[in-house]
């Protein structure tokens, strides 16, 4: 690939690619990442060697893609531009699907989305697909993560481009100000602030730090993006760098996303050799690198400062505030800090306006969330909505509701440390302020589906273990809190609870929640918190009944909605 000298090179090489683009291929789009653990690499094989013995090359063009969302149906393809999805594909399949529905224009009903007896075959009719607004993962599934071309053939880099070429730092932060991105990490705070207050430091080097430790149990959404469209978070990170006046970036991503780090490191190569990352980029006076820091696994590690440490090569813990990272962040730097969900957001701001992504969401918050929908519903996956809809129309018309005779009985948000919502307030529309006055945060998009068989006792207890075996230990409060709810909680489930209990909980809840020195320890407390809100009669039942024991069940939170 030769270097980019300009903006204008950047749209004449989109051009160049429009015009070798041909309507009539047949691109079959088959997910190669979460679905590769359910033999879709095998499928992508199959169809290349059917495909050179029919002398179809040419014809035909196999697309490894990310992940396409609904896991529940892995492995999973797409055949354009007729816009048919088929499901749980085999490498038997695949004869089948090339001489009836490729060359034939049949459906086989087999392999087409069934609900209620009915068979859909194009996703466009599919209410997983038809009921959600996909501006995150709108190249996801779509396009072959590993190369840049088709990148940029779906407009990438031409935000950054524009502004590289026309826009001053102030005016790239009052965009982002005006369009009301909030964090997607789980904190939500205003994005635009963030950087305008890295800007306003003062510091000789700043860095730049994609924080992808995404630790959830059952959440895999900042994976599929870097799986599926690497090219969209670096593009963000090159604007943010851009608006704070930072060269230095850095992914921080764990190194149990093995084909997030293979697909990122491509990624950035090729932005390389096109001259979209390095020195004078695009012919301009500025430069902007990108390393990757793979972190070991650490749940704590997703805390900002705690990350910053285990950059450091430190051990990952948290330290107090202030200095913020803002100030005194990497290497004592001025450090802004983004998720990938936050960053991939980025470039479509600039392309289409700040007007434009505002006028979606809700008042407080603006655009798309994407949540890791997993447990006891029937359409796992990955879920991309406007801020406001409700957990009703996500678990149910997106969901496909609980399987079988069961019951929605609540689901659990914001990950380990999120409350858990009850079937009274699924028309709760989802937003920060609004998820936060029954319990439970918005945190980086996990969403736990529970039906009516749920100890929701036993929940807590899941949870609390989590919490409890992920604390860093730095902190008493957090330490001794969470192992100290986790004995009541354990003892309970075992038929060993007593009276006061209930009101002990609450205690180290409260004090646990306000005197930890991290968001860990701050709302480890949460599922605690909310279930004996919402689920009282249940620790009754557990302490009153001495000795008898719940039934053992797998907790919804191990269900992960991935296939890989």
């Amino acid at each position: 690939m030769e270097k980019l000298k300009n903006p204008d090179d950047l749209i004449k090489y989109r051009k160049s690619l429009e015009s070798e683009h041909r309507p009539d291929m047949v691109r079959i789009c088959i997910c190669t990442t979460g679905c590769r653990a359910l033999g879709a690499e095998e499928v992508c094989r199959a169809f290349r060697a059917e495909i050179e013995k029919q002398s179809l090359a040419g014809k035909i063009e196999i697309v490894d893609t990310g992940c396409q969302g609904l896991c529940a149906r892995a492995p999973v393809l797409t055949i354009e531009p007729m816009g048919i999805f088929y499901g749980r594909v085999t490498e038997t399949d695949v004869p089948e699907i090339i001489s009836r529905t490729i060359l034939k224009g049949e459906i086989i009903e087999r392999l087409c989305y069934a609900e209620a007896g009915k068979r859909t075959p194009y996703t466009r009719d599919i209410p997983f697909y038809s009921k959600q607004k996909k501006i995150v993962l709108k190249n996801c599934g779509n396009i072959d993560p590993k190369n840049i071309s088709e990148y940029i053939l779906k407009e990438g880099y031409l935000a950054f481009s524009k502004v590289l070429s026309g826009m001053t730092q102030d005016q790239v932060i009052n965009e982002m100000k005006n369009s009301g991105l909030r964090g997607r990490g789980g904190a939500g705070f205003p994005t635009g602030n963030k950087w305008e207050f890295v800007k306003k430091a003062q510091g000789d080097i700043k860095y730049l730090i994609c924080n992808g430790d995404e630790g959830d149990p059952g959440a895999f959404m900042d994976r599929a993006v870097l799986e599926g469209d690497p090219h969209s978070v670096i593009e963000g990170m090159l604007i943010g760098a851009y608006a704070i006046g930072s060269r230095k970036g850095i992914v921080y991503v764990r190194a149990e996303y093995p084909i997030a780090v293979e697909h990122l490191k491509i990624a950035i190569k090729q932005a390389k050799s096109l001259g979209l990352l390095g020195d004078n980029i695009l012919g301009s006076n500025f430069s902007f690198d990108l390393d990757i820091k793979m972190g070991a696994g650490a749940f704590v590690c997703g805390e900002e400062t705690a990350l910053i440490a285990s950059i450091e090569g430190k051990r990952g813990m948290p330290r107090p505030r202030p200095p913020f990272p803002a100030t005194s962040g990497l290497w004592g730097k001025p450090t802004n800090i983004n998720n990938v969900e936050t960053f991939a957001n980025v470039p479509i701001i600039f392309l289409k306006g700040s007007a434009w992504y505002k006028a979606i969401g809700t008042e407080s918050s603006k655009g798309t969330k994407i949540f890791a929908l997993a447990g006891n519903v029937k359409n796992t996956g990955l879920v991309e909505v406007p801020m406001g809809t409700s957990l009703r129309e996500i678990v149910f018309d997106i969901g496909g509701g609980v399987p079988g005779r069961k019951k929605f009985k609540a689901a659990q948000m914001g990950g380990p440390s999120g409350g858990c919502v009850p079937a009274q307030h699924l028309d709760l529309p989802i937003d920060y302020e609004t998820v936060k006055e029954v319990g439970a945060i918005m945190g980086s998009g996990g969403l736990i589906v529970m039906d009516d068989s749920t100890s929701m006792v036993d929940i807590a207890r899941y949870f609390m273990e989590f919490c409890q075996d992920e604390s860093c230990g730095k902190c008493v409060p957090c330490r001794i809190g969470t192992k100290r709810m986790l004995d009541i909680l354990t003892r309970i489930t075992k038929g060993q609870g007593k009276k006061e209990d209930i009101d002990l909980l609450k205690e180290l809840a409260e004090v646990t929640k306000m005197a930890s020195l991290c968001g860990l320890g701050q709302t480890a407390a949460n599922p605690v918190i909310s279930t004996i809100r919402y689920y009282l009669n249940e620790y009754e039942e557990l302490i009153n009944k001495k000795g008898v024991q719940p039934l053992p069940q797998q907790s919804p939170a191990t269900q992960s909605p991935c296939c890989a």
